[in-house]
């Protein structure tokens, strides 16, 4: 372990002069929201730097608010890296532990690779933010987790409807942090009956749920901006919320990104590992108490034990102290 200590120490000053880095984080919003003060910490320490995301194309305007020097070549994954992101001065693997995505960035025979092992220990029950900070940290790169903060372009599209309205996003990637569509109409109804109006948002494979929420809550068609948006305008419509209500899901970042108020519902994941910082009230977690498979195909028993009355009372929370957003 002294021996990668040092060799960890004898590569920082050759670091400093790199010319290319790639970085690998290759996962969902949520996750690229996550890594972005590793992305910051990244940027000020190689500010004359190539700097490369491998992930998602998807994402890129987000990760521009990030680091707008950073570019981003299309990966999901765990595909082989394309040819351009070979031989770099240094490798940043900000996506796991290995040995997959390891191997993955190795094949590509960069100078140097920063990642776990190596004298540096992955802790499973570490806060995903302050893991990639941590690795960096140790690794030579001062990183602030506290760095989540995006601002939102006055050019990106901003739908009109969201607008200081309760926005409601009921999807999730698995149906383990899915809470039912019918108790999101109950919360939509009881945000309408306190004069407040509110949106529905989800990509194409929600719309379902979101046209249904719409009906039993007595919504407009104009209130449901599922289907309906990219990046850009989901992003925007988070950034112009009065407050936000959703899963343990990329929106919930968002919000957090934002610093628009929110209420999220964590069911098998606890939030000490992927909520909002602790110390922002504006942001409240609402957990059960129980852990579970996060990639189930029904909804965690967890989960279903929050109430419509809780995320209710946590919403009107939010409105009857309202709380400066950071």
């Amino acid at each position: 372990m002294r021996a990668a200590r040092a060799a960890r120490r004898a590569g920082r000053g050759a670091v400093l002069a790199l010319s290319r880095l790639v970085i690998l984080r290759a996962l969902g919003l949520g996750d690229l929201l996550c890594g972005v003060p590793a992305l910051r910490a990244l940027a000020d320490a190689f500010p004359d730097s190539r700097r490369r995301l491998a992930g998602p194309a998807a994402l890129a305007p987000l990760a521009g608010l990030a680091d707008p020097g950073l570019e981003v070549v299309d990966v999901r994954g765990l595909e082989p890296l394309p040819p351009e992101l070979h031989g770099a001065d240094v490798a940043v693997n900000l996506h796991g532990r290995g040995p997959q995505s390891h191997a993955l960035l190795r094949d590509t025979r960069p100078r140097r690779l920063i990642a776990f092992g190596d004298g540096i220990a992955w802790r499973a029950e570490e806060h995903e933010v302050e893991r990639w900070c941590r690795l960096l940290r140790e690794s030579g790169v001062p990183a602030d987790p506290g760095r989540l903060g995006l601002e939102l372009p006055e050019a990106w599209p901003v739908p009109d409807v969201a607008r200081g309205a309760t926005l409601i996003h009921p999807g999730a990637a698995s149906a383990a942090r899915r809470w039912p569509a019918e108790r999101w109409a109950d919360v939509a109804r009881a945000e309408r009956a306190a004069g407040r109006p509110v949106v529905v948002t989800g990509g194409p494979a929600e719309l379902g749920a979101a046209a249904q929420i719409a009906e039993r809550a007595g919504l407009g068609r104009e209130a449901v901006l599922a289907g309906r948006t990219d990046i850009r305008s989901l992003a925007a419509a988070v950034g112009v919320a009065g407050r936000v209500a959703c899963g343990d899901t990329g929106v919930s970042h968002l919000a957090t990104a934002f610093g628009v108020p929110s209420v999220t519902l964590f069911g098998p994941t606890p939030p000490a590992l992927w909520g909002p910082p602790a110390d922002r009230p504006q942001h409240v977690a609402l957990w059960a108490g129980k852990r579970g498979d996060p990639h189930a195909d029904t909804p965690h028993e967890g989960l279903l034990e929050i109430g419509t009355e809780d995320v209710v009372r946590a919403l009107e929370r939010l409105v009857s102290q309202p709380m400066a957003r950071v």
